[in-house]
């Protein structure tokens, strides 16, 4: 992995060099998606701050940009330019608050396995507060950056993300299922998900001064 950017320590990075300091922990979170299902999902990770403290981002760091691997020749949807609505290779970003927030995480397993390829190995990125299409797959570069990065889908389908906000101005209560979500059974979610839940409570913000209205 290449981090690169606004950092002390910028470089080619190997799977062991990342994970050897970080203690791999059982986080088990909901994930939404903006198709109105959501699941729990029992993620196997670390804290992405304690990852990104490594590198010892410099003061002018205000976002963090990931970019996911490009290998058209294994990944048959990167070859369709047609009908794919996205350009790869697949990008997002964070502000330098939410990346260092205790609930967002990296992923290196999944129901106690390894990552499958499907489910973005070797190294994911969960953020539970935000819909899944913010936790991007299979990292090959992190870039610490000054200004917020274009995403994917921002530079694909903007109008797409438009309808989005406005959809979710339109709940008073974060903490409440929209209609059109099948939220499984409360009984079988962490006591993490009460966290996730008070961060998208309408009008509520964590200590960073972050809208989850519209920082989604």
């Amino acid at each position: 992995m290449a981090v690169e950017g606004l950092c002390n320590k910028p470089g080619s990075y190997t799977l062991e060099d990342i994970l050897k300091p970080h203690a791999i922990e059982e986080r088990i979170y909901r994930h939404r998606c903006v198709e109105g299902w959501s699941i729990v999902v029992p993620w196997d990770g670390f804290p992405l701050g304690d990852l990104l403290k490594r590198f010892e981002p410099t003061g002018g760091a205000k976002f963090v940009e990931f970019t996911t691997v490009l290998r058209p020749e294994e990944m048959p949807g990167q070859r369709r330019r047609l009908l794919s609505p996205l350009a790869w290779p697949y990008v997002e970003g964070l502000r330098m608050d939410e990346a260092m927030h205790p609930l967002a995480i990296l992923a290196v397993g999944l129901h106690g396995e390894d990552l499958l390829n499907q489910n973005g190995a070797p190294l994911r990125l969960v953020v539970p507060w935000k819909y899944g299409f913010k936790s991007i797959k299979s990292i090959v570069k992190i870039r610490f950056v000054d200004k917020q990065p274009r995403s994917s889908w921002e530079r694909s389908a903007p109008e797409l993300l438009r309808l989005l906000l406005e959809r979710e101005s339109r709940f008073d209560q974060f903490d409440v299922p929209r209609p059109e979500h099948r939220a499984p059974p409360r009984r079988v979610l962490h006591a993490e998900d009460a966290a996730v839940q008070r961060l998208r409570r309408s009008g509520r913000r964590h200590a960073s001064g972050m809208d989850l209205r519209r920082n989604f």
